[in-house]
């Protein structure tokens, strides 16, 4: 049962679908742009994603899983073409001009496509774990341990479709240490920033709400 109405749920899926999008959007754009961090290589990408992993929470805590569901289901086809042209067009992080869409690109489809396989089935993880652990009396243990196994199966999904024996000398040389480096970076940041900003949004949605919905909060955990 959700714990918005019919009308507002429709409106916050709406926004989380346009939301999903602009973040799978940037962080495809992020994931070109390598950086090294005590040595160990990693990519900008590592930064952006988790706020997905935040926003899917929030949305099965609220609407339950099968709204969230209906989320990853309308971001999954957009996002994957959003993904490509804005891929092409910023190719290596430099502007390559509308020309470049007149050209079929299979190495940035490879990363659109690895990227749409990783979302949808990370995700998915994400809603299913969090729905079987959010009526625990510590609220952390599911935006946690939802996020950890989202995250793992998310992080090495993308990076081993897109970038094994890829045509990208130094992705496919680098990529299992890249993904490792990566996983570290979210979980890291998920647990010490998202997963507390969870319960300072969860608590302020709350009152916000009115208190039938309070009482039905309340009785789910």
């Amino acid at each position: 049962m959700s714990l918005i109405t019919a009308s507002v749920s429709r409106q916050v899926v709406a926004g989380l679908v346009a939301f999903h999008i602009l973040i799978i959007i940037a962080s495809n754009y992020l994931v070109q742009l390598p950086i090294t961090l005590f040595g160990w290589h990693s990519t900008w990408g590592a930064f952006s994603f988790p706020f997905i992993f935040l926003a899917t929470d929030l949305s099965v805590r609220l609407m339950g899983k099968q709204a969230a569901r209906r989320v990853i289901a309308r971001v999954m086809l957009p996002a994957l073409v959003a993904s490509y042209v804005v891929s092409v067009l910023f190719h290596e992080a430099r502007f390559g001009g509308l020309m470049a869409l007149g050209e079929f690109n299979s190495f940035v489809f490879r990363i659109a496509l690895a990227s749409f396989l990783a979302y949808a089935l990370g995700q998915l993880l994400d809603i299913q774990v969090f729905d079987r652990l959010r009526n625990l009396r510590q609220w952390w243990v599911a935006p946690a341990a939802s996020t950890l196994l989202g995250n793992l199966l998310d992080t090495y999904m993308f990076f081993s479709v897109a970038f094994w024996q890829s045509s990208d000398p130094f992705m496919a040389a680098n990529w299992v240490e890249i993904a490792t480096v990566d996983y570290v970076i979210k979980l890291a940041i998920s647990m010490m920033l998202f997963v507390p900003l969870y319960g300072m949004l969860l608590t302020a949605i709350v009152r916000l709400l009115p208190a039938r919905q309070l009482d039905a909060l309340g009785a789910r955990g």
